[in-house]
């Protein structure tokens, strides 16, 4: 059954009587108009019971006004009789609270004349792991995988150079070109046109590789003229007569190409037959190469291979900046430039939110709060004047007010009882913050409760600072809590740049974890 506190939240329990360790279901119903922002209670706020899970927000009725339902499982682990504290909602610009909640935690009978005991097992070693591979584990995967295709291309690329480079030498291939053309019966199905084509570059690719590497390109009376200049300075040792019936069976296959001239079946197999003899002939007419002509052959293909090398060295490089910046562009273009930033190349403030929170108690009278680091002691005596009003100050603090992350606990006992004027807090504490270098203080300042039930004042504002890092000016947003509790003063405060999402959400988190102990 629900316990109403306020007309927009109500808050109950599945059970009010439990074992140690069963879970108990507490439950938190809000009610308000479409649109309006609700902020449930997080962290350890139904102390001295303990969440151990916070169960996702569930809309219940959107039509005329919007029922939210925040779930959560808390325990306790010592027996007896526990209140649920009440618990602070947010809804708009109200501060709303649940009832408290009485509950009984039951002890487990065990009949120790049934159940076995055994002794008790020593302690193991885990290796513990501080980084979280989870996270980053498509950011990683990603680019490797794509770095791998292009490493597989080039190599891949590389092999079928290889199988180039380990070709058919050009006579072989020339006879090999030949006997297929003879199988290919193309003269009885008197496709001259065909036959000749192949004919001729058969014989233009073999002169190509072996003596005029452009015979290819090159017309009948250019490479005819090519070869008797070859002649004539003694490179070629080619009969004066090869080169003329090469000159004509080239001419007929010029005629047959691109005149569409049918020579008879006889003239094409004695074509046929002059082609491999002049084939011939100048696989003969090739001198040898010379030591000095192979030696300079072997710089060359050194300094070939040398150059593809460079060439695949280039190429992969050029491919792996494009898959990397493809790879972030994408992540740029889904997260954001700051989120991309952030996690590859880390930020402060975000490891400090991410982090293991440390929940601790400072000073006297004392103060309660989760912080990501634990506050340091700042020590310094008191004067003489202090010490006639204070009977103990004590400050605790992470990072610099005029940097970039700053979180400070200040506790005062007093010698006597006073009472604190928090109508005059907010000008002593802008006084405060110029005397430490801030400057162009803006301030506002609201009552505020904790979730137990501790009234202070909330400061918060912006103030401009040089920061003694980068040595320029800062613009830095504050929040400071202070309370007057048990006889003595309390202050916690916050300070941080104001571009900072991180450090936003740590002053959210930080100011709401904030309770007094009573030491009675």
């Amino acid at each position: 059954m629900f316990q109403v506190s306020k007309a927009q939240v109500k808050a109950g329990v599945d059970s009010t009587s439990v074992k140690i360790g069963a879970a108990i279901s507490y439950q938190i119903e809000a009610t308000t108009d479409p649109g309006t922002i609700v902020v449930f209670p997080e962290g350890q706020t139904f102390s001295p019971l303990e969440v151990i899970e916070s169960l996702a927000i569930d809309t219940l009725d959107k039509t005329n006004k919007l029922k939210l339902l925040k779930e959560y499982k808390i325990t306790q682990f010592d027996s007896g009789q526990y209140t649920i504290p009440r618990q602070k909602v947010l809804i708009g610009d109200q501060t709303l609270f649940t009832d408290s909640i009485a509950v009984e935690i039951n002890d487990v009978v065990v009949d120790t004349t049934k159940q076995k005991m055994f002794e008790i097992k020593p302690l193991e070693e885990v290796e513990v792991s501080f980084f979280n591979w989870k996270k980053y584990l498509w950011w990683i995967l990603v680019p490797l995988v794509l770095i791998s295709l292009v490493v597989l291309f080039l190599f891949g690329k590389k092999k079928i150079d290889e199988r180039k480079a380990k070709k058919i030498p050009p006579y072989e291939k020339a006879m090999l070109s030949l006997r297929e053309l003879d199988e290919s019966h193309l003269i009885e199905q008197e496709s001259f046109k065909e036959y000749y084509s192949r004919l001729s570059d058969t014989a233009r690719k073999y002169i190509d590789e072996e003596i005029y590497d452009h015979a290819m390109e090159s017309t009948t009376d250019e490479l005819i003229l090519k070869l008797d200049e070859e002649t004539k300075s003694g490179t070629l040792n080619l009969d004066t007569h090869t080169i003329e019936e090469l000159k004509m069976v080239l001419k007929t296959a010029d005629m047959a190409k691109f005149a569409n001239i049918k020579p008879d079946i006889q003239t094409a197999k004695t074509d046929r037959t002059v082609i491999e003899k002049v084939i011939n002939e100048t696989k003969e007419a090739i001198p040898e190469p010379t030591e000095e002509e192979l030696l300079a052959d072997e710089e060359y293909r050194l300094e070939k291979e040398r150059k593809a090398k460079i060439k695949r060295i280039i190429i992969g490089s050029v491919a792996a900046f494009l898959v990397i910046t493809i790879t972030l562009g994408s992540f740029i273009a889904i997260k954001g430039y700051d989120f991309v930033k952030d996690n590859l190349l880390g930020h402060p403030t975000k490891e400090l939110l991410e982090g293991d929170w440390i929940s601790s108690t400072y000073g006297f009278p004392p103060v309660t709060v989760s912080t990501p680091k634990v506050l340091l002691r700042n020590n310094f005596q008191l004067t003489e004047e202090q010490k006639q009003i204070l009977k103990g100050n004590e400050t605790f603090i992470y990072g610099s007010l005029i940097g970039n992350f700053y979180i400070a606990v200040t506790t005062m006992q007093y010698n006597q009882q006073r009472k604190v004027d928090f109508e005059k807090v907010p000008e002593l504490a802008v006084k405060a913050l110029e005397q430490q270098g801030a400057k162009n203080i803006t301030f506002k300042s609201d009552e505020y409760e904790t979730l137990g039930g501790a009234k202070g004042v909330k400061i918060y504002g912006e103030y401009e600072a040089v920061n003694p890092i980068t040595k320029t000016e800062q613009r830095n947003e504050y929040s400071m809590l202070i309370f007057a509790e048990q006889g003595g003063f309390q202050q916690i405060m916050i300070s941080y740049d104001v571009n900072d999402q991180y450090a936003k959400k740590i002053n959210e988190r930080v100011i709401n974890s904030v309770e007094l102990k009573n030491v009675e």
